[in-house]
């Protein structure tokens, strides 16, 4: 029998690996020439001594790394790349030309670096410190840290203090705003160490998670001024100034990433590509549910029970024994019954699991509502904030009904967090997929108004989308998303979903007017793709969310959709809305592209 390794070709000669091996050279040189001449033009080789950015790190062991030398770029650049080239017939002359050159066109990265963002008067004057430095990484930290400056003065600002001090109301939302104001310094401090560790190898990977984070520090500063709608007197305004200039310095920020990543990724050099779907979505939903499906034959590491025959009564007494910085699956099995309790998991208590034994028969309740009195961010039953968060076979539920205004049953600010067969139900505002990337498979969500909201990059496949009968003189809106920033990464995608109506909606008369969504922020953005549409949703598909704001700002779009609703004939005629939109523009919104979930659903650790 032959070997596998064994073909019926041709032996190969030394001419033909003579031949495979230049050809391999002329690739990797121009490979590099290519993305030499793109980064010289668009000036994002500031202050390089060769004016390369190495896409063989592999190739390099001596190369110089980020963080050992004050020459060093923003990326990993090779110390001996000149002998590279002249192993590959350049000249020293040609170098020489080649890296003055390079110098020259790049003597100052103030402009360069501030180049692509929207805010450049603001991005000049944070830099303007950096007067001994050229460097894009030192740059960025530069800005970085302006930004997390320009934060910590606002939380500690005494005016707002005295403020908070004569009413109750305000000093929640300051207490609620300062909780949130430190997420989004830790998410940029995280991005930039992304930043300082940036693999060429993995641009996908590293863009991805850099305009996630980023992102998302955007998303906790807004979420921090809207904890001050309806307080009383002008500290909401105070704040609003106070964050100004963090706020265009955080947009700078993922400006500076988006244009980067996105010059890098159009240029399609070999093994750094982006991902396309192909076939592999498929699989990838497959594969995913399968981990799903089979991560109850894992053995719990703890069991809760409210008959006492598990190890605690209460899921928080569980989550108690979380190790610090967790990095496998801690799985909670909790058993059939309804839970009466406020559950949060933590930010830094990660790669939690939670197994229940079916979305009706593990329930999760509470009815935390703002009617009376609690900010819409504190309403949720359960609330995570730990990454890495999975949860199967559970229900989650506000029952604080539809006259209490908002009311989170399930709010998620986790990256990476998965729930696969779970009920979601409320009224108004039942979820709140606040930030990050989140993935919900098999799941049914139930509400009345703005009931899926958010801004997290959220995907829901083969989901129930249910609309109850809300309170008088209101409509219904499945969505209401909240991206804030144009290059946000944020949006809320429906996938071979259903959108279907209660029998005690249907009945009512007059009939109760519902839509598919409605723009809570200036971009907001809502794609809604192969998906079955009954026939209660109104014509016009989409409501406005105050006169003509963000008519013309906002992304919904409509792919292959089906059903008596699907019919966009009569549709709204927004210059934001799309009646329809191209296959590839539709793939971009896949599972594999969108959020990328192979690179970490596969890493939950669940086997199958």
């Amino acid at each position: 029998m032959k070997s596998k390794f064994l073909t019926d070709q041709p032996l190969r000669t030394s001419t033909d690996s003579w031949k495979e091996e230049e050809s391999h050279k002329m690739s990797h040189i121009l490979t590099l020439e290519k993305l030499e001449s793109h980064l010289i033009k668009s000036k994002l080789m500031v202050g390089q001594e060769n004016g390369i950015l190495s896409s063989l790190d592999n190739e390099f062991p001596q190369s110089t790394r980020v963080g050992q030398n004050s020459s060093e770029s923003m990326f990993n650049i090779p110390q001996n790349f000149n002998e590279y080239r002249q192993g590959y017939g350049y000249s020293n002359e040609a170098i020489t030309s080649r890296n003055l050159n390079s110098r020259k066109e790049n003597e100052d990265g103030v402009p360069a670096i501030c180049q692509p963002t929207d805010y450049k008067e603001t991005c000049e004057k944070s830099l303007a410190s950096a007067k001994n430095t050229s460097d894009p990484k030192e740059l960025i930290k530069v800005a970085f840290e302006s930004t997390i400056t320009d934060i910590k003065n606002a939380i500690k600002n005494t005016d707002l203090i005295k403020d908070a001090a004569n009413d109750p109301t305000t000093k929640d939302a300051l207490h609620t705003c300062e909780g949130l104001l430190d997420v989004s310094i830790d998410d940029l401090r995280r991005s930039f160490d992304k930043v300082g560790n940036f693999d060429i190898n993995k641009i996908k990977d590293c863009t991805d998670d850099l305009k996630t984070w980023i992102s998302a520090s955007i998303t906790y500063q807004e979420t921090c001024l809207d904890a001050f709608q309806n307080t009383s007197g002008d500290t909401g305004e105070k704040m609003k100034k106070l964050l100004k200039t963090a706020g265009e310095l955080t947009s700078n920020g993922l400006a500076m990433i988006t244009s980067f990543g996105d010059m890098l990724t159009s240029m399609d050099i070999p093994g750094i590509s982006r991902r396309l779907l192909a076939n592999d979505y498929t699989s990838f939903v497959e594969d995913g549910s399968r981990r799903l499906l089979q991560v109850s034959s894992t053995k719990p590491n703890a069991v809760v029970a409210l008959d006492g025959s598990g190890q605690f009564k209460t899921i928080k007494e569980a989550l108690k024994g979380v190790p610090p910085k967790n990095i496998q699956p801690y799985v909670i099995l909790i058993k059939a019954g309804e839970y009466k309790e406020i559950v949060d998991v933590p930010r830094g208590v990660t790669n939690v699991v939670f197994i229940g034994e079916g979305p009706t028969k593990t329930k999760i309740t509470g009815n935390k509502n703002y009617a009376d009195g609690t900010a819409t961010f504190h309403t949720a039953t359960v609330a995570v904030n730990g990454d890495g968060f999975v949860a199967r076979d559970i229900g989650f539920e506000n029952t604080a009904g539809a006259m209490k205004h908002q009311a989170v049953a399930l709010r998620v600010s986790a990256d990476k967090a998965v729930f696969y067969n779970c009920n979601i139900d409320g009224y108004q505002d039942t979820l709140y997929t606040h930030s990050y990337r989140q993935f919900y498979k098999d799941c049914s969500i139930s509400g009345t108004i703005d009931f899926i909201f958010g801004d997290a990059s959220a995907v829901f496949q083969n989901c129930k989308m249910i609309v109850r009968k809300p309170g008088n003189n209101q409509a219904c809106m499945v969505t209401a998303q909240g991206r804030k920033d144009h290059r946000g990464v944020g949006a809320i995608v429906l996938r071979n979903c259903e959108i279907r109506a209660e029998p005690a909606f249907s009945s009512t008369q007059p009939p109760i007017k519902a839509y598919l969504g409605r723009p809570w922020k200036e971009y907001s953005r809502t794609i809604i793709m192969q998906t079955q549409i009954d026939a209660f949703i109104d014509p016009e598909g989409w409501a406005p969310w105050n006169g003509n704001f963000a008519l013309n700002t906002l992304y919904y779009a409509e792919y292959q959709n089906r059903g008596p609703g699907a019919n966009t004939d009569k549709r709204v005629k927004w210059a934001g809305y799309k009646r329809s939109i191209s296959p590839q523009e539709a793939e971009k919104y896949a599972p594999n592209i969108f959020i990328d979930q192979d690179s970490w659903i596969k890493k939950t650790g669940i086997s199958y």
